[in-house]
């Protein structure tokens, strides 16, 4: 069994567990084969069962399959299908709510009646909704009409009729055209004033207005009419690519979303993964797959490619390119299949294969010429995944920074890249560099493998307990590290933010439970304080000819910090609290119904690191630039600002009033212009290694210069940097700072 998403490779309790449900379900037989497996009522019941059988028994804390589960399924299932309440009418919703205290009952019964009837009314409502739609963008809208929208749909009721419901969609629409039609006025205006660089929230305009296609000075101004009919016309094109899209979604989609509302509910990372869903996460754990190296996107019922992904086959063939579009694919020396209108999934399927073997593509050039591209399969690896560090130097000192995305891993082959080889890699290539502190960024990481996040807290500590693990029933496990080494002991700097989880948090938490090193970021982490287990649910059944079943990923454990503490819901809190976008917006673990809650265990035996004699300087340090920096007290004000505007709903639908609601927002969000605008002064460079690869590879050097110029416009990065000033044995000399002009007025 593979266990993932805070897991362990080899856990003696949960390889009981596999072996325990194996022999249990060896009941659960095959169904035939010739019955239809991508709409099968009989695999469907067979998956309901086998799902709710290995989650009350490999589940941390299973809530009991009672009426209080069925409500919350019902609620989030409805929610999932109809979130801005546009397509259900409350006569659905009246038949649908029979069902809301009997889902529990249904589940022990196999019984899929609840299932089915919303399936079929959704499907109907989708097609009664493409005729509301095109009728309401086939004629222009009335702007000069005094009337609002009360965009806050979980407070909306359900529409009573279908005229209601019709007018709910011409409503929606008419924000949505409204807003672009305001944006194409002000892109208008702008251009023949001569400003090129105006707050445009439309893509569309902006693209337009990127390609110099569209209202050139020397052209005849568009008229009102004209605009509006533009607007209609995109907003037409947006909806029918959107149904494009639900269209190509089967019964199985549908009855995954189901079965999600159904898992979900035992906690917030419990979910069923369909074999499409299981195959992306593996990608997304391990940072690699085997294919060509493309990514793909649907236009219209055409497929195009977007990005070759760097060092991979289709990269190195130098005959695919961003824009081409792909109408055939063959295996080999085989006929070769037309994808035009295929589903996108099926696309990539066609297109993906073992290492090794031959994928001939019939392509649409940019220019317009067809060619028959033929590319050998390779393992690609997507670089965007992987550790990736900089040295920056400044006040006599040299600094490096080491971002690492997620705690990846990949159990299948113990020699490829994991997180805590590449960190350990990385820290080796910067002492190489002679710097003299090392921020360790794990912003917006939501975690990945455990035995990694253990790894790398390694690197700078000596051994010692990093993280506590408890599984029902069970005595605690403490995880060492048992490697007396200490790859780096100077100053560190831990960044973090709102969605720094899991893994992430591991590592925060240890670092500062050994007050190894300053964490600093966002008030606290995100909070996610379990470990999750990713099963087969194949395995589960005997003579399996109903096709992939999936898996399932549950929590089976809660993990603690060594010094009792959980960072469940509470998450860790930094020790500098650095403002940022959503200090005053829920987000996290805390802000989730049935998240799991916060419990304390017995510490395990630590010693505080006692080599870091200036720490508590430091941080005070920083917390006196915190209240005297101008710039994060701007922060701290857009924060409040952004809470509040989060919080307005209604919108009106009069171009004059709208217009004038959208200039007064504008001229207030001005004061706030100087955050985007901040640069630190700071030249971020790269390693010898990297250099190298940037010389050889413009695409690897593109990413890379894209990084060092948002670390030049990040001032959490530079405040770490002035935390590592501080921690140095000798003080930094420093020149002399006027906070004022580290404002950059627009």
């Amino acid at each position: 069994m593979k266990t993932i998403l805070l897991f362990m490779k080899r856990n003696l309790k949960l390889v009981l567990l596999t072996v325990v449900l194996s022999v249990a379900l060896l009941a659960f037989n095959a169904i035939d084969s010739k019955k239809s497996v991508s709409s099968d009522p009989e695999k469907d019941k067979l998956l309901i069962e086998l799902l709710t059988f290995v989650i009350e028994r490999g589940h941390y804390d299973p809530v009991a399959i009672d009426d209080n589960l069925s409500k919350g399924i019902y609620k989030d299932y409805v929610e999932a299908l109809d979130p801005s309440k546009r397509f259900f009418l409350q006569s659905d919703i009246d038949e649908f709510s029979k069902y809301e205290l009997l889902i529990d009952d249904q589940i022990k019964k196999k019984d899929l009646s609840f299932f089915d009837l919303t399936y079929n009314t959704y499907l109907n409502r989708m097609q009664e909704s493409q005729k509301y739609y095109k009728d309401i963008l086939d004629k222009p809208f009335d702007y000069s009409v005094d009337e609002t929208i009360d965009t806050d749909y979980e407070k909306l009721p359900y529409a009573k009729n279908k005229a209601e419901l019709k007018e709910r969609w011409r409503k929606q629409i008419k924000l949505s055209t409204l807003s672009s039609l305001t944006d194409r006025i002000k892109l208008q205006e702008d251009e023949k004033n001569g400003v090129v660089d105006g707050e445009i929230s439309d893509e569309t305009v902006k693209e337009k207005l990127k390609e110099g296609k569209e209202n050139k000075k020397d052209e005849k101004p568009k008229t009102l009419v004209e605009l509006e009919k533009e607007t209609r016309e995109s907003s037409l094109k947006s909806l029918d690519d959107y149904f494009t899209f639900i269209k190509e979604l089967d019964r199985n989609d549908w009855f995954g979303v189901y079965v999600n509302a159904i898992a979900s509910r035992f906690d917030p990372h419990t979910n069923y993964m369909a074999p499409d869903d299981k195959e992306r996460f593996d990608v997304s754990i391990s940072g690699k797959f085997e294919g060509i190296g493309a990514r793909l996107q649907k236009k219209n019922d055409l497929t195009e490619i977007t990005e070759l992904i760097s060092g991979g086959p289709a990269w190195r063939g130098k005959e695919l390119e961003q824009g081409d579009i792909i109408l055939k694919v063959a295996q080999g020396n085989e006929e070769p299949l037309d994808i035009v209108g295929m589903r996108l999934d099926n696309v990539v399927k066609k297109i993906k294969g073992p290492k090794g073997t031959e994928v001939r593509l019939t392509v649409k050039k940019v220019d317009g010429t067809m060619k028959v591209i033929s590319l050998i399969r390779d393992t690609v690896e997507t670089e965007e995944t992987y550790a990736k560090s900089s040295v920056v130097e400044r006040n006599g000192m040299k600094y490096g920074i080491i971002y690492l995305p997620k705690f990846y891993i990949d159990f299948e082959n113990q020699d490829s890249r994991d997180s805590g080889k590449d960190v350990a890699i990385e820290v080796e290539r910067l002492k190489a560099q002679g710097v003299n502190g090392i921020i360790m960024d794990v912003r917006d990481n939501g975690g990945g493998s455990l035995k990694t996040a253990v790894d790398i807290t390694g690197l700078f500590i000596e051994q010692g307990p990093v993280v506590q693990i408890k599984s029902t029933g069970t005595k605690k496990e403490v995880l060492y590290d048992r490697d007396p080494k200490i790859q780096w002991d100077g100053p560190l700097v831990v960044m973090v933010n709102n969605f720094s989880a899991s893994a992430s948090e591991i590592l925060a938490a240890a670092i500062q439970d050994y007050k190894r090193g300053v964490v600093l970021g966002s008030k606290q982490t995100y909070g996610k304080g379990t470990v999750q287990n990713v099963i087969d649910l194949n395995q589960f059944v005997r003579g399996n000819t109903v096709g992939d079943l999936g898996a399932l990923k549950t929590t089976t454990q809660k993990f603690y910090r060594i010094n009792g503490g959980s960072t469940q819901l509470e998450g860790v809190t930094s020790d500098v609290e650095m403002p940022d976008r959503y200090s005053y917006i829920d987000i996290g673990e805390r802000d989730l119904d049935n998240a799991m809650p916060w419990t304390k265990i017995d510490p395990a035996p630590f010693t505080i690191w006692d080599k870091q004699t200036n720490f508590d300087r430091a941080v005070e340090n920083s917390k006196t630039r915190m209240n005297q920096n101008e710039h994060f007290q701007l922060i701290e004000k857009s924060a409040r600002w952004t809470k509040e505007r989060r919080d307005a709903s209604v919108y009106s639908l009069k171009l004059e009033t709208f217009t004038a609601e959208q200039n007064s927002l504008e001229e207030k969000s001005k004061q706030f212009k100087p955050i985007s605008d901040y640069k630190n002064d700071l030249v971020f460079r790269p390693i010898p290694q990297d250099f190298e690869l940037m010389n050889k590879d413009e695409s690897f050097k593109e990413k890379r210069e894209r990084w060092f110029e948002s670390l030049s416009k990040d001032i959490y990065v530079e405040e770490a940097l002035n935390v590592l000033d501080d921690l140095q044995t000798k003080p930094v000399v420093k020149g002399k700072v006027d906070l004022k002009k580290k404002i950059v007025k627009s």
